[in-house]
């Protein structure tokens, strides 16, 4: 669903020029099995390689915060201040990265 809104914003605001990237924590067969199916949705798909070297429990925050470091927003859906997504948007607070919270608007 993410995916789908982010398209439709591209396309609506032709002056957003990027791609759409799924960054996996790790190698996941079920991508694998169903490539060209998450190639309609994504321009490219990527392993986070800091990420894939971490410990299973902690390759989805690894791979947060690589991404965080590699942006200069964040756009994100948080209703609850608990969780990975919450201490992901905590990091790039302290990076002082835009951030823009949906779930906020919808208020």
């Amino acid at each position: 669903m993410a995916a789908l809104t982010i398209r439709r914003v591209m396309k609506t605001y032709s002056r957003i020029n990027g791609t759409l990237t799924l960054v996996l924590p790790y190698q996941n067969s079920s991508v694998e099995n169903h490539k060209d199916s998450f190639l309609n949705l994504y321009d490219e798909i990527e392993i986070c390689q800091c990420s894939s070297d971490a410990y299973y429990k902690s390759a989805f925050q690894a791979r947060n915060q690589n991404m965080v470091d590699r942006s200069n927003l964040v756009l994100c859906c948080i209703e609850h201040q608990s969780g990975g997504a919450y201490k992901t948007i905590q990091y790039a607070q302290q990076k002082e990265i835009r951030i823009v919270n949906v779930a906020e608007s919808n208020k």
